[in-house]
């Protein structure tokens, strides 16, 4: 069975996860102790099925854990309706599609923003720290009125709390993420009375005043939304453009393509990214009942895993699935989920790499790998920690 620590398999885990596909169902992991589901229809099942949920397990001592356990029990990610309904509606309602609409010229502004500070760098610079990472985090900054002096904690508050999501975190890890909820919360908190008092334009402000039937988000609902909005609303942003981006640029042919029109192809190359590199690999769901995934009946209480760079690469689903393809369409990737646990900053990243993406091939149209590609040691949130580019 596949080791998802194992150094080889986080450099290059398709042709694993190719192992794990042809079995042609959910396949039993015993040292995870988790199902998982590989094939594009198996893992998209295990996102919609409705007899399959999101269930937060406490992480114990609760005297250690209490802030980090109620950031994540409190949220629409690992809520079920009908607490998932009325949470994700009320959020809907001040964080829809015409509120993200509203941010592209800001998202202009700090694309055209970082462009400039590129210019008067070196011949060769950090893809994802000098540009596809600051750039979501400021967003996130701008849309819940983070002040701008602040932005720098954001990040690594981030970090610290999504290296839980990976295979059995070390002791340090845990500390860091306990360490890093407490900050964050804290941090929101002071913000969110403050808002209260005298509400803004900005998120926090409108989600402490929305209500609908009478119902509002308490203080920790809200708390942990903006947590959530920050971590995983920047997380699919930089790796999915990071990881995009290095296969385009080892791949000619592609680079060309693009880069010769950038913006009749922009939007089509974003959604292959997405699908051919997956910034998120693994979503696990636990079995409320007894339920049948691709001929395996799951037990009430197991869990299951859709393993979306899996599925994305299945051959049933995709033509040449191995192949990077900037104008492959239709595109049924599923790195944003399904189901009612769809990505909620969906629309944001896409409107976000859409903009970032055309915006830097014309700025830099010599961009080349300057460097080997230095990769995260993570197979869950699947990313780069430096890509060192030359400018000619």
């Amino acid at each position: 069975m596949i080791d998802l620590k194992d150094p080889e398999f986080i450099s290059d885990p398709y042709p694993y996860l190719a192992q794990l596909r042809d079995k042609e169902k959910p396949i039993w992991h015993e040292d995870l102790g988790i199902y998982l589901a590989a094939t594009h229809k198996d893992a998209s099942e295990v996102l919609r099925n409705k007899s399959l949920g999101r269930i937060y397990v406490d992480r114990t001592p609760e005297s250690d854990w209490k802030t980090f356990n109620w950031l994540h029990s409190e949220s629409i990610l690992e809520s079920e309706p009908p607490k998932h309904t009325r949470i994700r509606g009320l959020i809907s309602k001040a964080f829809n599609r015409a509120r993200i609409e509203s941010l592209r010229p800001k998202i202009e502004v700090i694309v055209e923003e970082l462009l400039n500070e590129l210019i008067y760098s070196s011949t060769t610079f950090d893809l994802i720290s000098n540009y596809a990472e600051p750039l979501p985090v400021r967003v996130i900054a701008e849309l819940l009125g983070f002040p701008r002096s602040e932005e720098h904690l954001l990040r690594p508050w981030s970090q610290a709390i999504v290296k839980m999501y990976e295979v059995d975190p070390s002791e340090t890890a845990k500390l860091e993420a306990r360490r890093a909820a407490a900050e964050f919360s804290q941090y929101v908190h002071e913000l969110m009375v403050a808002r209260r008092a005298n509400p803004g334009s900005d998120l926090i402000s409108e989600l402490a005043q929305v209500e609908e039937a009478g119902e509002r988000l308490s203080a920790h609902e809200l708390i942990a939304t903006c947590v959530l909005l920050l971590n995983a609303g920047h997380e699919a942003s930089v790796n999915g453009f990071g990881n995009g981006m290095v296969a385009l640029l080892n791949n000619e042919k592609q680079r060309e393509l693009l880069f010769s029109n950038p913006d009749k192809h922009g939007e089509l190359a974003i959604e292959e990214f997405l699908r051919f590199d997956s910034p998120l690999q693994l979503f696990e769901r636990t079995a409320k009942e007894d339920v049948e995934i691709g001929g395996v009946i799951i037990r009430k209480g197991e869990k299951i895993a859709s393993l979306l760079g899996a599925a994305n690469r299945d051959g049933n689903a995709f033509d040449n699935p191995d192949s990077m393809d900037i104008t492959r369409t239709p595109n049924p990737h599923i790195s944003f989920g399904g189901g009612i646990h769809f990505c909620i900053g969906a629309p944001l990243a896409r409107l976000e790499m859409s903009i970032a993406l055309p915006a830097l091939i014309k700025r830099f149209p010599n961009l080349q790998l300057s460097n080997e590609p230095k990769r995260r040691d993570s197979f869950t949130l699947r990313g780069y920690e430096r890509v060192e580019v030359s400018k000619s």
